[in-house]
Protein backbone atom coordinates (compact mmCIF):
# COMPACT_ATOMS: atom_id res chain seq x y z
CA UNK A 1 0.00 0.00 0.00
CA UNK A 2 1.30 3.44 -0.86
CA UNK A 3 0.43 6.48 1.21
CA UNK A 4 0.10 9.60 -0.92
CA UNK A 5 0.23 13.24 0.07
CA UNK A 6 -1.05 16.30 -1.74
CA UNK A 7 2.53 17.58 -1.49
CA UNK A 8 4.72 14.53 -2.12
CA UNK A 9 8.21 14.72 -0.69
CA UNK A 10 9.16 11.07 -1.03
CA UNK A 11 8.99 8.69 -3.92
CA UNK A 12 8.91 4.96 -4.19
CA UNK A 13 11.06 2.51 -6.11
CA UNK A 14 9.23 0.49 -8.74
CA UNK A 15 8.06 -2.22 -6.32
CA UNK A 16 7.06 -0.05 -3.39
CA UNK A 17 10.19 0.60 -1.35
CA UNK A 18 10.27 4.14 -0.01
CA UNK A 19 13.07 5.84 -1.93
CA UNK A 20 14.64 9.12 -0.99
CA UNK A 21 18.33 8.88 -1.84
CA UNK A 22 20.57 6.35 -3.53
CA UNK A 23 23.20 6.77 -0.79
CA UNK A 24 22.27 4.16 1.83
CA UNK A 25 18.57 4.60 1.13
CA UNK A 26 17.63 2.02 3.76
CA UNK A 27 18.41 4.64 6.44
CA UNK A 28 15.42 6.62 5.19
CA UNK A 29 13.22 3.53 4.94
CA UNK A 30 13.89 2.42 8.51
CA UNK A 31 13.84 5.91 10.03
CA UNK A 32 10.63 6.98 8.32
CA UNK A 33 9.00 3.61 9.04
CA UNK A 34 9.77 4.08 12.73
CA UNK A 35 8.31 7.60 12.71
CA UNK A 36 5.19 6.57 10.76
CA UNK A 37 4.61 3.66 13.13
CA UNK A 38 4.97 5.95 16.14
CA UNK A 39 2.52 8.41 14.58
CA UNK A 40 0.10 5.58 13.76
CA UNK A 41 0.07 4.53 17.40
CA UNK A 42 -0.62 8.14 18.40
CA UNK A 43 -3.50 8.35 15.90
CA UNK A 44 -4.96 5.12 17.23
CA UNK A 45 -4.76 6.34 20.83
CA UNK A 46 -6.47 9.63 19.93
CA UNK A 47 -9.09 8.04 17.67
CA UNK A 48 -8.12 10.37 14.83
CA UNK A 49 -7.22 9.90 11.18
CA UNK A 50 -4.70 11.57 8.89
CA UNK A 51 -6.12 13.79 6.14
CA UNK A 52 -3.64 13.42 3.27
CA UNK A 53 -5.53 15.69 0.87
CA UNK A 54 -6.98 14.72 -2.50
CA UNK A 55 -9.90 13.07 -0.67
CA UNK A 56 -7.63 10.47 0.93
CA UNK A 57 -7.74 9.82 4.64
CA UNK A 58 -5.29 7.39 6.23
CA UNK A 59 -6.20 5.52 9.35
CA UNK A 60 -3.79 4.17 11.91
CA UNK A 61 -4.30 0.75 10.33
CA UNK A 62 -3.36 2.16 6.89
CA UNK A 63 -0.12 3.58 8.26
CA UNK A 64 0.75 0.34 10.04
CA UNK A 65 0.04 -1.60 6.84
CA UNK A 66 2.41 0.74 4.97
CA UNK A 67 5.17 0.20 7.55
CA UNK A 68 4.60 -3.57 7.37
CA UNK A 69 5.04 -3.40 3.58
CA UNK A 70 8.41 -1.72 4.07
CA UNK A 71 9.52 -4.35 6.60
CA UNK A 72 8.35 -7.13 4.28
CA UNK A 73 10.37 -5.58 1.44
CA UNK A 74 13.47 -5.34 3.66
CA UNK A 75 13.15 -8.97 4.71
CA UNK A 76 12.66 -10.45 1.25
CA UNK A 77 9.30 -9.63 -0.34
CA UNK A 78 10.93 -7.74 -3.21
CA UNK A 79 11.92 -8.32 -6.85
CA UNK A 80 15.32 -9.75 -5.85
CA UNK A 81 13.67 -12.08 -3.32
CA UNK A 82 16.52 -11.01 -1.05
CA UNK A 83 16.55 -10.10 2.60
CA UNK A 84 18.66 -7.00 3.12
CA UNK A 85 19.33 -8.18 6.67
CA UNK A 86 22.44 -10.34 6.84
CA UNK A 87 21.64 -13.87 7.98
CA UNK A 88 17.86 -13.58 7.60
CA UNK A 89 16.35 -16.12 5.21
CA UNK A 90 18.16 -18.06 2.51
CA UNK A 91 19.12 -15.15 0.25
CA UNK A 92 20.89 -12.22 1.90
CA UNK A 93 24.03 -10.11 1.31
CA UNK A 94 27.19 -12.14 1.83
CA UNK A 95 29.85 -9.65 0.68
CA UNK A 96 28.99 -6.57 2.68
CA UNK A 97 31.24 -3.51 2.95
CA UNK A 98 32.45 -4.09 6.52
CA UNK A 99 36.06 -4.64 7.60
CA UNK A 100 35.32 -6.91 10.56
CA UNK A 101 33.04 -9.07 8.46
CA UNK A 102 35.30 -9.32 5.43
CA UNK A 103 38.65 -10.04 7.11
CA UNK A 104 39.29 -13.48 8.62
CA UNK A 105 39.26 -13.82 12.39
CA UNK A 106 42.48 -13.72 14.40
CA UNK A 107 42.06 -17.47 14.96
CA UNK A 108 41.99 -18.15 11.22
CA UNK A 109 44.71 -15.58 10.45
CA UNK A 110 46.83 -14.96 13.59
CA UNK A 111 49.39 -12.77 11.81
CA UNK A 112 48.72 -9.08 11.28
CA UNK A 113 47.88 -7.84 7.83
CA UNK A 114 50.81 -6.11 6.17
CA UNK A 115 50.82 -3.86 3.16
CA UNK A 116 48.21 -4.96 0.67
CA UNK A 117 47.09 -8.19 2.38
CA UNK A 118 43.78 -6.69 3.45
CA UNK A 119 43.23 -5.16 0.03
CA UNK A 120 43.58 -8.59 -1.60
CA UNK A 121 40.73 -9.82 0.57
CA UNK A 122 38.73 -6.65 -0.11
CA UNK A 123 39.05 -7.18 -3.86
CA UNK A 124 38.20 -10.88 -3.64
CA UNK A 125 34.81 -12.01 -4.92
CA UNK A 126 34.55 -14.61 -2.14
CA UNK A 127 31.84 -14.12 0.49
CA UNK A 128 32.92 -12.40 3.70
CA UNK A 129 34.79 -14.57 6.20
CA UNK A 130 32.50 -13.57 9.07
CA UNK A 131 28.74 -13.23 8.90
CA UNK A 132 27.53 -10.02 10.55
CA UNK A 133 24.14 -11.45 11.50
CA UNK A 134 21.38 -8.87 11.82
CA UNK A 135 23.22 -6.11 9.96
CA UNK A 136 21.06 -4.19 7.52
CA UNK A 137 22.83 -2.94 4.40
CA UNK A 138 22.17 0.30 2.49
CA UNK A 139 19.79 -1.54 0.18
CA UNK A 140 18.86 -1.67 -3.49
CA UNK A 141 18.95 1.15 -6.01
CA UNK A 142 15.88 2.90 -7.40
CA UNK A 143 15.38 0.06 -9.90
CA UNK A 144 15.10 -2.46 -7.03
CA UNK A 145 18.51 -3.95 -7.90
CA UNK A 146 21.16 -4.90 -5.34
CA UNK A 147 24.60 -6.14 -6.38
CA UNK A 148 26.24 -8.07 -3.56
CA UNK A 149 29.77 -6.69 -3.62
CA UNK A 150 31.88 -5.22 -0.84
CA UNK A 151 33.16 -2.54 -3.27
CA UNK A 152 29.84 -0.69 -3.15
CA UNK A 153 29.64 1.06 0.21
CA UNK A 154 26.59 3.05 -0.90
CA UNK A 155 24.41 -0.05 -1.04
CA UNK A 156 26.40 -2.70 0.83
CA UNK A 157 27.58 -1.01 4.02
CA UNK A 158 25.70 -1.74 7.25
CA UNK A 159 25.46 1.08 9.79
CA UNK A 160 23.92 1.68 13.18
CA UNK A 161 21.80 4.52 11.79
CA UNK A 162 20.23 2.07 9.35
CA UNK A 163 19.70 -0.71 11.90
CA UNK A 164 18.63 1.26 14.98
CA UNK A 165 15.19 2.48 13.82
CA UNK A 166 14.32 -0.98 12.53
CA UNK A 167 14.74 -2.46 16.02
CA UNK A 168 11.72 -0.54 17.32
CA UNK A 169 9.65 -1.41 14.25
CA UNK A 170 10.46 -5.12 14.53
CA UNK A 171 9.71 -5.04 18.26
CA UNK A 172 6.26 -3.63 17.49
CA UNK A 173 5.48 -6.32 14.92
CA UNK A 174 6.74 -9.02 17.27
CA UNK A 175 4.03 -7.95 19.72
CA UNK A 176 1.24 -7.29 17.18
Amino acid sequence: MKIYSSTPSHMFAHRGLLFRDDDANMQHVTGISFLVLTYAKSLANSGKQLDCGNNFVATSADLIKFVKSQVDYILGTNPMKMSYMVGYGDNYPKSIHHRGSSLPSVHAHPDSFNGGDGWQIFHSSAPNANQLTGALVGGPNFDDVYIDTRFDSTHGEPTTYINAPLVGVLAYFTQH
